[in-house]
């Protein structure tokens, strides 16, 4: 794989992978750039045809990257034709940005880091940022050359499924048999930690039969790893936060929320910036959790 460039500016927050980070300022010396392709993923999949960064494309975390019939994401030969599609090939760079913190960037970045692509960035700060800054929004879809990306092996270390996390906390046959292997963080509000929602508040409250946490689940709220500005703290802030609650890089870590999106933002913060080599997000999360008959809960 082809050296990828570290943007000066996250080189100097010391990061323990700058390359996966770029500033706004990086993204917009890079507009023109054939090696890299700009994708813009959001809640609100409505957003990119009002405005987006001049050059990007579009994922739609409901249509691109989820299968339309089983409640799970597309598998290898879905994601080699999506990437064919855009013009993007093993060796293209692949920088996200999106509404809300960049929250489905960050699905949409563990996603392809799942499928094994290379050379990933988060573009920090994500819309709000660019948009703060005063910098340039077309509504002009930008069409590529497609290309023929190779159907990929995916990476099962980075995702953690419902028998893996009951495993993973001491279950076995629904019965608590041992101790945890690891730490469970559980991302969400401390509302719905504490079985008081069902959803984020101002959300419809839907989605789970059942309030609570994952038992021994520690209660880290996605939004505390960032700035007013929605960029990422500096690691020094990173480590005292996770460490703090006894989320160290020597355990095991497994990351959930509600459908998988805000805990893809803790784990690229956990895996991405500090470096932790063990992080598995479980994407099923409390829409499946809370929904299942007798698995077990805390409040």
């Amino acid at each position: 794989m082809a050296t990828i460039e570290i943007d000066p500016r996250i080189a100097a927050r010391g990061y323990a992978h700058p390359e996966s980070l770029v500033t706004t300022e990086w993204v917009a010396e890079h507009l023109n750039d054939p090696n890299i392709r700009i994708v813009e993923s959001d809640e609100d999949v409505l957003l990119y045809e009002l405005g987006h960064i001049p050059g990007a494309v579009k994922i739609d975390w409901h249509t691109d990257l989820q299968d339309p019939v089983v409640r799970d994401f597309i598998g290898p030969e879905q994601f080699a034709e999506l990437c064919s599609r855009l013009g993007i090939t093993p060796e293209t760079r692949v920088v996200f940005y999106g509404d809300k913190n960049n929250w489905w960037a960050a699905y949409a970045f563990w996603f392809f880091r799942y499928m094994g692509h290379g050379p990933l960035s988060i573009m920090d700060g994500g819309r709000k940022k660019w948009e703060a800054e005063g910098r340039p929004l077309t509504r002009e879809v930008p069409t590529y050359p497609r290309t023929n990306y190779p159907v990929p092996k995916p990476n099962p270390e980075l995702r953690a499924l419902r028998d893996e996390v009951l495993a993973f906390i001491g279950y076995r046959d629904r019965q608590k048999v041992a101790e945890p292997r690891g730490a469970l963080v559980d991302v969400r509000s401390p509302g719905e930690y504490r079985g008081e929602l069902l959803h984020m508040p101002d959300y419809p409250q839907e989605g789970a039969l059942r309030g609570g946490h994952i038992p021994g689940a520690a209660n880290i709220p996605w939004a505390q790893a960032v700035n007013e500005d929605g960029t990422f703290k500096s690691p020094e802030e990173l480590r005292q936060l996770y460490e703090n609650q006894g989320v160290t890089p020597d355990k095991e870590v497994i990351v959930y929320c509600r459908i998988g999106e805000r805990s893809s933002h803790t784990w690229f913060v956990l895996h991405e910036l500090l470096g932790y080599p063990k992080v598995r997000n479980y994407d099923g999360s409390w829409t499946e959790w809370g929904n299942v008959v007798g698995l077990p809960i805390e409040r």
